[in-house]
């Protein structure tokens, strides 16, 4: 019962930590691009996009593989981050030297370079503060690690912010960046010592790392297709078109990285359930699987229609600058229904132990990804970006509804009849916004499309009290049902 509470406040203080850090992430990253324009903020994150893909050659996996390891046996946590800090030392250095020799070789301007170099302090110091944190989880513990996540956030909001104020420009901003990664890493590594009681030593044991490889070398293998997919395209923005176009990019990827926290939150409930289904019950994982469907459709539409409605506006808030941001923030926001419902699909998967299948799917989307990119960014820049974003999500979509049906035995047409109820509450609602949007407060003609919205949709039947009612108690349950979750970075 103790254990189950645990998880219960670890669960409450991940997802509340979440939520704060999107928010936080989000003001800061309109006031960064308001203060410093479409190309100033396509340098910066093209930075940190190119050291984040990076990143991850100095993890491979191992973070996943002491979370889960020294969960199963405690006493050995020392044993397995000794041996992981050897393998990450050589690692980061490794990756530095492909970091600093691959931007001066791309030929960048110097203030680019600058921001790539304080950038790659954050990756190095990041990737520890992971591996710390990682053993942490192992030890049921996601409280201080919930409040590394928004402190880091703050830091960078006030002192990145901050520096701009008194006119520092992208360097010190940047700094800022890399000072949040400082506190985050020492702040992981006290937490280990004095509180999870784990002696930081290196070790060598040849056999044992050989094992960790083994072990790790699936979960890093999708961990580099998703960094790849995720980051590449504002790398290859950067270099095929300029910094503008990145900038403009961002504002779209931006918001449909801040609104990814809604279905991480629900599948952090659902992916237990559908691994204690798979196991006892496949009538009910069915069902499980369809009610997800239909739940983050019925969040996901409506924002798509309200986002595409109101795209002129939202993007004013970045200043008049950013208007070239329009069209991709319309064409990549359609994406968020893809993204949304593939986050069932993927828990699914990987609940059934189809999870190689999962990574299978990742390294044909990232192919097609990178030829989409190669194709589209010369001729049509920011847009041709959102375009591929848009149909590597579709395609990621049909190959993993694939195997959904080979799994279990799945009603698509119950899904079908619902979304079309929720596509016509979510159109009607769009109506509304466009029409009252020139004449009333944006967010008053919002917040009237939205109670349009789930009146006409009540009333259509596409959800009922039994659902709402369903919804909550899952949140209620969610702590007592999973022990792992994933929480995103910058």
């Amino acid at each position: 019962m103790t254990k189950i509470v645990n998880i219960a406040k670890n669960t409450s203080y991940l997802t509340l930590a979440l939520v704060l850090q999107k928010i936080i992430s989000f003001t800061y990253f309109t006031l960064l691009a308001r203060f410093v324009g479409p190309a100033n903020l396509g340098k910066y994150y093209f930075a940190i996009s190119f050291t984040t893909i990076f990143a991850i050659f100095i993890d491979l996996g191992f973070a996943n593989v002491l979370s889960r390891e020294v969960a199963k046996a405690q006493e050995g946590a020392s044993r397995w981050l000794g041996n992981v800090l050897t393998l990450k030392i050589p690692l980061a250095l490794i990756a530095l030297a492909a970091v600093f020799l691959l931007i001066k070789a791309l030929g960048y301007d110097p203030l680019t370079r600058q921001l790539v170099y304080i950038s790659s302090i954050s990756m190095v110091l990041d990737s520890f503060t992971t591996t710390f944190f990682a053993v942490v989880r192992g030890f049921h513990n996601l409280k201080y690690e919930s409040i590394a996540a928004v402190i880091f956030q703050l830091i960078v909001l006030v002192v990145g912010y901050g520096a701009l104020l008194l006119g520092g420009g992208l360097v010190p901003a940047m700094a800022a960046l890399a000072l949040a990664s400082l506190y985050n890493f020492f702040y992981s590594l006290a937490i280990l010592a004095r509180k999870i009681k784990v002696s930081l030593r290196f070790l060598y044991d040849k056999l044992f790392i050989k094992e960790i490889l083994v072990i790790s070398w699936p979960f890093a293998a999708y961990a580099v297709l998703q960094r790849i997919y995720t980051y590449l395209d504002s790398v290859l923005l950067s270099v095929l078109s300029d910094d503008v176009q990145v900038g403009l990019y961002q504002v779209a990827f931006k918001i449909i990285f801040a609104l990814q926290f809604l279905p991480l939150a629900f599948t952090a409930s659902l992916y237990p359930a559908m691994s204690a289904y798979w196991q006892s019950n496949r009538e009910q994982l069915a069902v499980s699987f369809e009610r997800a469907m239909n739940y983050l459709v019925i969040i996901s539409l409506p924002i798509i229609v309200g986002v595409v409605v109101l795209a002129d506006k939202i993007v004013l808030l970045f200043k008049s600058a950013y208007l070239g941001a329009i069209v991709p923030l319309q064409i990549a926001i359609v994406a968020l229904f893809f993204i949304f419902v593939n986050f069932p699909i993927g828990s699914l998967l990987n609940a059934c132990d189809r999870q190689r299948r999962n990574t299978a799917n990742m390294a044909i989307v990232t192919l097609v990804s990178v030829i989409l990119n190669l194709l589209l960014i010369p001729r049509l820049a920011a847009i041709g970006a959102s375009l591929t974003v848009l149909a590597t999500n579709f395609l990621m979509f049909v190959l993993g509804l694939i195997w959904v049906k080979k799994i279990i035995v799945y009603r698509a047409r119950k899904n079908l009849v619902v979304f079309l109820k929720i596509l016509m509450a979510s159109a009607l609602m769009g109506v509304i916004i466009f029409i009252t949007k020139a004449y009333v407060n944006i967010f008053f003609s919002t917040v009237l499309g939205a109670l349009i919205y789930f009146i006409v949709l009540y009333f259509l039947g596409g959800f009922s009290k039994l659902d709402v009612s369903s919804i909550l108690k899952s949140f209620k349950r969610r702590g007592a049902e999973t022990d792992e979750s994933n929480p995103s970075n910058l």
